[in-house]
């Protein structure tokens, strides 16, 4: 099946599980995220007022960004966290604060399901879906660490080849806040790489107040990176194995370097970035 194909309404155990967790070996000394896996919703939220061809975009999901993710967390034997849940109901790479948390309006796109969401709805659909994946995300880091290996985080995304009229040149990009203890040699790993046109903090900004880097990596000094691909090279099966593969090569002989697995308080740039230009559309 296509990295792409539609898993709306059709992931199993939704209400009960919804976060999926892959299996892997602590030792590996990496954790691997993906915020934005599945476009599932549960039956009693219905399809949110939208038409079944809106789930098939971005709006609804990260293209690709779950095939890769599981790809890359079997190559390196690492463990992997997973939504299965739309980002449509809610947005777990924001802050619990952020007005983009639940959106009414994505990429041209009115959700009527969310037109009216109150604060009592925003905080069930917290509790529901959000907090199981966060604390997921924090067990994973905890056990992690009480075993003595702090994780390198690696979250996986995808993007639009195009936004809003305007092609976008890159294949891939790498954000990152104020720690570029792993994000420097990715780039400079990708950039080696033949053919490639590669972002630093393109198409978006890695520094976002509340997201999940924020609120699990920066927070604890782990080395960290978020990394994108664009959506039409991981939209087959084949071409999420491809970048996969390339992920994998990359990845795996940094993470063993002792200074990216000593944990290190560097700060952020999400404040600032906030005050100087006021959200993202990761």
């Amino acid at each position: 099946m296509p990295a792409s194909a539609a898993l709306k309404l059709e992931e199993p155990d939704l209400e009960t599980h919804p976060v999926e967790t892959i299996p892997g070996s602590i030792e590996s000394g990496i954790l691997i995220l993906c915020d934005h896996a599945s476009n599932a919703v549960p039956p009693d939220l219905g399809d949110l007022g939208l038409p079944e061809s809106e789930f098939q975009r971005h709006i609804a999901y990260d293209i690709g960004a779950a095939a890769v993710t599981r790809s890359l967390a079997r190559r390196l034997g690492a463990p992997a966290i997973l939504t299965r849940f739309s980002r449509l109901i809610i947005d777990p790479n924001r802050g619990r604060d952020d007005p983009t948390l639940v959106m009414r309006l994505s990429d041209g796109a009115v959700v009527p399901g969310n037109a009216r969401v109150d604060g009592t709805e925003v905080q069930r659909r917290i509790a529901r879906f959000y907090d199981p994946y966060d604390h997921a995300i924090a067990d994973a880091i905890h056990r992690a660490m009480a075993a003595g290996h702090p994780p390198v985080i690696v979250t996986v995304h995808s993007f639009t080849p195009v936004w809003r009229g305007w092609p976008r040149p890159w294949h891939v990009g790498i954000l990152w806040d104020a720690d570029d203890r792993f994000a420097r040699p990715l780039l400079e790993g990708l950039q080696a790489e033949d053919g490639l046109v590669v972002g630093d903090n393109e198409p978006y900004d890695g520094a976002l107040a509340g997201d999940t880097i924020d609120r699990h990596a920066t927070i604890r000094g782990l080395a960290n990176a978020l990394i994108e691909i664009r959506q039409d090279l991981i939209a087959s099966d084949e071409g999420a194995e491809e970048w996969a593969e390339r992920f994998a090569r990359l990845i795996e002989p940094l993470a063993s370097r002792p200074v990216l697995r000593a944990p290190r308080i560097f700060g952020t740039r999400t404040r600032d970035r906030l005050r100087q230009h006021g959200g993202s559309s990761q």
